[in-house]
């Protein structure tokens, strides 16, 4: 598999440029992306990111960026089916996923976290009452993982007690807001002895070998 990187080249798709309102600075980003895109010839995008997912697939066709954007729980879903990675050391964990919005509810994409997780040896899943199309949303979409919340109660902290209330070992996500947002709560209600926070790679990477 050949793949490349922007590097220093690489800037921010401005997605939250857009959910803060700012979508004068959204557009100007969005046109240099896709003429810096322009430049090279490739056949997909992959990004570890949900909300960079969504808006290049999604939000960047209206600029003229018309890629094929894969999230890398599909590409690593699918390198399992192939037989190009093979799990093989145990991971003995009782696992609970969250739904990422922009990954699930947004794009549709339920199964390939789950089948990364479920593919690894000793891994055990375990759903909290809210998922997949009823999942709750961590509180950093929207450029919320940047404001400060009004409420009494943070979204987060209830998002994880969700997930504690299921007893897990490790709550996985496939999204760096989400792990933003629970390690902020983790941490706010106390609990990061007790559970770890884990993106579905890392699990699998413990599985196949590789030393992050």
């Amino acid at each position: 598999m050949d793949f490349a990187v922007l590097g220093p080249e690489e800037s921010c798709n401005g997605d939250p440029a857009r959910r803060m309102g700012n979508e004068y600075l959204f557009q100007m980003m969005a046109e240099r992306n896709v003429n810096k895109l322009g430049k090279y010839t490739f056949k997909k995008i992959v990004t570890a990111c949900p909300h960079c997912f969504n808006v290049l697939k999604n939000e960047y066709p209206q600029f003229g960026g018309e890629y094929e954007v894969i999230h890398h729980s599909e590409l690593l879903a699918e390198l399992i089916a192939q037989g190009r990675l093979r799990p093989q050391k145990a991971v003995d964990d009782v696992i609970t996923f969250h739904d990422s919005c922009y990954l699930g509810r947004y794009n549709n994409i339920f199964d390939a976290p789950r089948e990364v997780l479920a593919a690894v040896p000793g891994v055990q899943l375990r759903e909290m009452p809210r998922s997949r199309e009823r999942g709750l949303c961590c509180g950093g979409g929207g450029a919320g993982v940047w404001n400060e919340p009004k409420g009494k109660r943070r979204v987060e902290e209830i998002r994880l007690e969700e997930a504690l209330g299921v007893d897990p070992d490790a709550v996985a996500s496939a999204c760096p807001f989400c792990m933003i947002m629970f390690d902020s709560g983790a941490k706010n209600l106390g609990v990061e002895e007790r559970v770890r926070l884990r993106d579905v790679a890392e699990v699998l990477a413990e599985s196949v070998g590789v030393e992050l």
